[in-house]
């Protein structure tokens, strides 16, 4: 892999080789809670990925949540689709298999167990996110849970004002220089845009660390 350091396009886009080639370090960097997290995604699936099981890790990038549930997986005699639209991360994919290259948006989802959105939906056209996740609900088996780790919308006022600092004290106390900083927010303006609250509904929020939390909806027996 790449290991220079990333050269922030003008307009985000993960279908830029050079932002590809650095995601994996660019994203802990930036998210210094990113292990951490997929540590907790690793939790849930060891209790939810039922043998002979269907998962899916919705905009997989370079492996991440594979790698990191691969021996649940393996023991469980899992089935596992990572889900990456850009070619040139895919590139990069060392998770397990199979990788399908395709677009979310129009994926036709079979019934499954677990399924990962990681930093996905805040990329997703709003007019498009509340029928991608009621199909995701709708395709989810009883008993089977679906985790959304997203950056959500602040909170108003002056507490929304903390949040946001606090998201970039993170990435300072990282080491990122604060002009890299500024050109990465002005990187994804238009392009990435916090979820709404209420497109969570139903679904329990199990991490936050400023504007960015984690969600799981476990869909009932009944």
């Amino acid at each position: 892999m790449n290991t220079q350091n990333l050269e922030i396009p003008k307009d985000w886009t993960f279908k830029d080789k050079n932002v590809s080639d650095n995601f994996d370090n660019h994203v802990r960097e930036s998210l210094p809670w990113y292990d951490m997290v997929t540590g907790f995604v690793a939790h849930f699936a060891r209790h939810y990925i039922p043998h002979g099981g269907l998962v899916y890790d919705i905009g997989a990038s370079t492996g991440n949540i594979g790698k990191a549930i691969f021996d649940t997986l393996d023991s469980r005699k899992a089935r596992f689709f990572a889900i990456e639209e850009s070619r040139e991360m895919a590139l990069n994919y060392e998770g397990p298999q199979r990788l399908v290259i395709a677009d979310a948006l129009s994926y036709s989802f079979e019934p499954y167990d677990f399924a990962i959105c990681f930093l996905v939906v805040m990329f997703l056209p709003i007019s498009k996110r509340f029928n991608f996740i009621k199909t995701l609900k709708k395709n989810l088996n009883p008993g089977g849970a679906l985790i959304i780790v997203d950056k959500t919308e602040a909170p108003k006022g002056y507490l929304g004002t903390t949040f946001s600092r606090l998201t970039m004290s993170q990435k300072v106390n990282s080491g990122i220089e604060s002009n890299d900083i500024i050109k990465k927010e002005l990187s994804l303006a238009g392009y990435q845009r916090p979820i709404s609250k209420n497109l969570m509904k139903g679904f329990t929020k199990f991490f936050q660390a400023g504007e960015f939390s984690a969600w799981i909806l476990v869909k009932n027996e009944n």
